[in-house]
């Protein structure tokens, strides 16, 4: 008998996202579109839907706070609770830069998607993972939103100095760090997780294909215990 959990993965029409639902519905997990495009939401459900997977979509814009508040009642009218949030979608701009020269738009559009779209997506939902019995919030991050990693001259990630998005992923870590201790005496487990270097057309290049940049946040949807941690494949990445 398929365990029934319920899941919403935000940005989930496409790259990383998509592959993240597919994974999870491959579970037999009922998996929940979040797409900002109702008719790429539409699409990508009934894709996931041909190949057995119990999915639909829901319009949903991280930055609009009454998108959210119709997605998260749709998912509260329809299953009464959510096991899992994948709090997936983010945003890099072009215009992006060191401090000296970033468009200062650029960086606020990155930082209200990333990470206040995160954090409000979180507030709406967290009601109906209350009502799970083991619910999980994975955040999408980065390994470009370590202060660690960034302050190491011998780091690969020392030279990307992109303040936005950075920063976006550093906040995204925090929000992490204080959910975990909010929630920590309700059995809900909430994790930062770096997929690693994944080639979607958010980056344009990278050494992993979506698929295989889906498997530890899905590993970390599904079965993880620990919380409070901020992980990366094959190791732990310092804060």
């Amino acid at each position: 008998m398929k365990e029934e959990r319920v899941a919403l993965v935000t940005g989930g029409n496409k790259g990383i996202g998509l592959e993240v639902s597919r994974q999870l519905g491959q579970t037999g997990v009922t998996v929940v579109i979040g797409a900002r495009d109702v008719d790429r939401g539409t699409a990508a459900a009934t894709e996931l839907k041909s190949q057995g997977i119990d999915a639909f979509s829901v319009q949903l814009d991280v930055t609009n706070e009454e998108s959210i508040a119709a997605a998260a009642q749709a998912i509260a009218d329809m299953h009464g609770r959510l096991d899992i949030l994948v709090n997936n979608a983010g945003i890099f701009d072009f215009a992006d830069a060191p401090p000296s020269r970033a468009s200062i738009d650029a960086v606020r559009n990155v930082m209200d998607v990333n990470f206040i779209g995160a954090l409000a997506v979180t507030q709406a939902v967290l009601p109906l993972m209350k009502a799970s019995p083991a619910g999980r919030i994975v955040n999408v991050s980065s390994s470009l939103g370590s202060l660690a990693l960034n302050g190491d001259p011998t780091s690969t990630y020392y030279s990307q100095q992109f303040i936005g998005y950075n920063a976006s992923k550093a906040s995204l870590n925090m929000l992490t760090i204080q959910l975990h201790q909010e929630l920590k005496e309700t059995g809900i487990v909430v994790n930062s997780v770096s997929p690693g270097f994944v080639k979607t057309d958010l980056t344009g290049y990278g050494d992993m294909t979506a698929e295989e940049g889906a498997r530890l946040p899905v590993q970390y949807a599904l079965v993880a215990t620990t919380s409070g941690t901020f992980v990366e494949p094959g190791d732990t990445t310092p804060w």
